[in-house]
């Protein structure tokens, strides 16, 4: 395992964290809670030392078996967890008010719904799942997660972009009001190169990348038939054509294959390709998941050639960010 340093914290990040939406159990299929410890121990025990969650994610089960998991073992990792907006709307349109989303006694008793869950005293990265460009002005989000921090609840602030948006909280980076970013950046999204990394780049804000695999896709294992069991999202994602594009799309990257790599860990270089990435989170949901995933970070890079051919191919739109759903 290779490691990073997280932006500006000084948190030295596993290349590779642990993505725990799926663990929570209820948006991506049935899910056996053994199996999920059980992928936690994996990777915990090939050298991860990240690990990404949210209280959405089964409505606080995530955190709670990782807390669990991590007294079991009696050691420290760091942990970084989301505040969901009040009104449970991702994605807030132009002018939304932050009150909806994030009002300041909101932010304070979620954190501390977060910090029991994980049965500990401390979150080490604290984020706000979702933003809006509208909010550029507002500090009463800001100013309560100031307060928890000088009340030592959280080590640091972070905020997950919407979906697709990857620069909306740049004004935030500028003002020096967050330390990291967590963000959608695949072989089928390429955009933050443009819109959100020289601006992290240059204040020394962590990138967490989310969604590296593109739900899946860049597995290599979806086909035009592929159907996804009940309680898995994507069973019910509005666009039904999303899967077509990107089962198409991925047929024209199997170049990446041909000396014999998995196209999911061509995937994953890919984004530990780009310096500005500070660690990237896979979904992971048992053992075998863990395994494939973390070995990515073996510290050989994908082949330049390869880079190359897939950013001219996202550039003349042959790999488009519309496939990624989120």
């Amino acid at each position: 395992m290779q490691y990073r340093v997280l932006g500006r914290t000084g948190i030295r990040a596993s290349e590779i964290g642990f993505g725990a939406w799926a663990i929570g159990g209820d948006q991506w299929g049935p899910q056996d809670d053994r199996e999920s410890m059980a992928a936690l121990h994996k990777a915990l025990d090939l050298g991860c030392t990240l690990i990404d969650t949210a209280q959405v994610y089964g409505e606080g089960h995530s955190e709670v078996l990782i807390g669990r998991v991590l007294r079991e073992r009696g050691e420290r990792v760091t942990v970084a967890t989301k505040v969901p907006p009040k009104n449970y709307r991702w994605g807030p349109p132009p002018g939304a008010d932050l009150r909806d989303y994030f009002p300041a006694d909101y932010i304070i008793k979620r954190c501390e719904s977060s910090l029991r869950n994980l049965g500990t005293e401390t979150l080490d990265l604290y984020q706000l799942h979702t933003w809006c460009p509208s909010w550029e002005h507002e500090t009463e989000w800001y100013e309560a997660l100031l307060k928890l921090r000088q009340q030592g609840k959280i080590r640091y602030i972070g905020i997950s972009v919407s979906d697709h948006r990857p620069g909306e909280a740049n004004p935030q980076i500028e003002a020096g009001r967050v330390d990291s970013i967590q963000v959608i950046y695949n072989i089928l999204d390429q955009s933050p190169e443009w819109r959100l990394f020289p601006v992290a780049q240059k204040h020394h804000v962590g990138i967490i990348v989310r969604v590296p695999l593109a739900s899946g896709a860049l597995t290599g294992k979806f086909t035009q038939r592929t159907r996804f069991p009940k309680g898995d999202w994507r069973r019910e994602w509005k666009d039904r054509e999303w899967l077509h594009r990107m089962v198409e799309q991925v047929e024209r990257i199997q170049f990446l294959t041909q000396d014999g790599m998995p196209l999911a860990t061509a995937a994953l270089k890919f984004v530990l390709s780009h310096p500005a990435v500070s660690t990237l989170i896979p979904g992971i949901r048992n053992s075998q998941q863990a395994e494939m995933n973390l070995s990515a970070s073996d510290g050989r890079p994908l082949p330049e050639e390869h880079l190359r051919r897939l950013r001219q191919m996202y550039t003349l739109g042959l790999l488009g960010a519309e496939t990624s759903a989120g």
